[in-house]
């Protein structure tokens, strides 16, 4: 779906693939018994044709996580930074994301700028997860912005529009509603031209997940010892074979290695320098990182195509 965002030829036509990409990026949370803390530097790096990703935690406390990804046919750059902040309202939580994701069809000269919906986890009356809130994604190059409002179901569990997103596509200068949006993030989005009423689907969940498959490690050699896959390995494979005692003994094992760490460095005076982004933080403008390299290179995990 990401390469459709720079082959339309148009203006209105990249902006609407570009909000149909941004639902896209949504999956159906799920918790596991022994839940994956991301380790300070932890990598993710995964390759899906000329599509090549990597990710890395470059803080712990706070969390802070970092995406780069470039695609080399298409000539698109994607840049990530998020910053979760929890909070308590009695029978849930609300996980705040807050940072920005930045797209950029560099052949085109558009930079597209969009936020997260928040994470709601509900345990009274009705336990249920949600994405909320609201989503802006802006181009200054072509003018164009969106709104977005994802809503969770009603307090009791009985009526609302589960997984709902809601919203409109307009020019930014003149504030004038070119096409209005309704459906559902995990089954389908449709888009309504407000000048004709015509109607049609620009996003189907099922048709996105449906070609998704697992990664496959091609070259075990180039696996980073930073790599989620390597460093929660036993935990893994303990949750896989049922064995929650060993479970809960790999991650703590992995957590008391940490805290070793930990101490070394500040024994020494050394403070952690991420290795693939360089990172700012200030008070207003919240954490900020930029790649170190100007691309992605091929991963040793890849994502099958078929």
């Amino acid at each position: 779906m990401l390469s459709r965002c720079n082959l339309a030829d148009n203006t209105v036509d990249r902006f609407t693939w570009v909000v149909a990409w941004s639902i896209s990026t949504l999956r159906l949370p799920t918790f596991g018994v022994a839940p994956y803390n991301p380790i300070l530097g932890e990598t993710h790096h995964v390759s899906r044709a000329s599509l090549n990703v990597l990710l890395e935690q470059i803080s712990h406390h706070p969390p802070v996580s970092a995406l780069h990804a470039t695609h080399e046919e298409q000539n698109i750059e994607l840049i990530c930074c998020y910053h979760c902040v929890p909070k308590f309202y009695g029978a849930s939580l609300e996980t705040e994301v807050r940072g920005k994701r930045q797209l950029k069809l560099l052949s085109r000269g558009e930079t597209y700028k969009m936020n997260t919906p928040n994470l709601l986890i509900r345990f009274l009356p009705m336990p249920g997860v949600d994405w909320v809130g609201n989503v802006q994604i802006r181009c200054l190059e072509n003018g164009l912005e969106a709104e977005l409002h994802y809503g969770p179901k009603s307090f009791l569990g009985l009526g609302g529009n589960h997984r709902s997103v809601k919203g409109k596509i307009y020019e930014t200068s003149t504030r004038r509603t070119l096409f209005e949006l309704n459906g559902q993030w995990d089954r389908t989005v449709t888009m309504k031209e407000s000048s004709t009423g015509k109607l049609r689907t620009i996003y189907d969940a099922e048709e996105v997940f449906s070609g998704m498959k697992t990664p496959i490690v091609k070259d075990l050699q180039g696996v980073r010892s930073t790599e989620s896959a390597a460093v929660w390995s036993e935990l893994s494979q303990a949750i896989m074979s049922g064995d929650w005692g060993k479970a809960k003994e790999a991650k703590n094992a992995v957590e008391v290695k940490q805290r070793e760490l930990l101490k070394e460095r500040e024994a020494k005076g050394e403070k952690w320098v991420p290795q693939h982004f360089s990172v700012t933080y200030s008070e207003d403008g919240g954490w900020e990182c930029s790649p170190v390299q100007k691309s992605v290179p091929p991963a040793p995990i890849v994502v099958p195509l078929s």
